[in-house]
């Protein structure tokens, strides 16, 4: 059987929906709601306590929600405090911090560590061994890919705390850095290992160490295909929400008309 309820605990103030299914030596604390048709795998931690837990007698677990038909693989860390749309997934040995949320439709791949007090739109997918740093704010349908670096202290180390932001639709490819502040427009594509700083408006193609704008991303053309690859929505389709209807249509629908 995949889930056989050994050792596993439930605090009596948890909510937990119908059909969901939980993994061996899973722990889940105080205050989490688990929506309906969900999976917990196994050795997962759902609304691990932050800090005061471990000093105050007078703890009181914030509230964690997980929507309906998430699917967190096994050794996911998700802390106290948290909100993750329906449909959230992770893969193996994910950790989130407190004060994060998430919209519907979230990925989280394995080794991925997101450092807390960030704001994720819909349909965000990053990929394996991905960091990102606190006061983070991320928009809808953005990509980002493996080795990935959100970070937020200007001047290590100190007390100041301001996370990159990301417009709906960009994409960051393998092996980028984001210094703290940055804030990328919509429809943005970062090329591999750039470091990035500053701000930069839609559409714009950013690459290299100091990462520059070099075009505008509707410029460039696919080798595979010999046309214009951007905005990407019109190219890849798979599990999106605009996959039977075509992305026009969709954007008319959805208020994205100027997207």
């Amino acid at each position: 059987m995949k889930f056989n309820n050994r050792n596993v605990f439930i605090s009596d103030k948890a909510v937990i929906g119908k059909n969901v299914k939980i993994g061996d030596n899973t722990v889940i604390y105080d205050h989490v709601v688990i929506g309906d048709n969900s999976v917990i795998a196994n050795d997962c931690v759902i609304g691990e306590p932050l800090n005061d837990y471990y000093f105050k007698d007078n703890y009181i677990n914030p509230e964690t929600i997980i929507g309906e038909n998430a699917l967190i693989r096994s050794h996911t860390i998700l802390y106290a405090g948290s909100q993750f749309g329906n449909h959230f997934s992770t893969g193996h040995r994910v950790t989130v911090r407190e004060n994060s949320v998430f919209g519907n439709n979230c990925r989280l791949g394995t080794v991925t560590d997101i450092q807390g007090h960030v704001t994720f739109g819909n349909n965000c997918w990053l990929h394996s061994n991905v960091h990102i740093g606190q006061n983070s704010t991320i928009g809808n349908f953005v990509f980002i890919y493996p080795y990935v670096v959100f970070t937020n202290d200007p001047t290590p180390p100190s007390d100041i705390c301001i996370g990159p932001e990301i417009g709906d639709f960009s994409q960051v490819a393998v092996g980028s850095v984001l210094l703290p502040g940055t804030k990328i427009g919509k429809h943005c594509l970062i090329g591999a290992q750039s470091l990035v700083g500053g701000s930069h408006e839609d559409y714009s193609l950013i690459v290299g160490n100091p990462g520059k704008k070099i075009k505008d991303v509707r410029e460039m053309r696919s080798r595979e295909t010999d046309r214009s690859h951007y905005p990407w929505p019109y190219n890849f389709s798979r599990s999106l929400p605009w996959e039977k209807e075509g992305f026009d249509q969709w954007k008319k629908e959805n208020g994205y008309e100027n997207d």
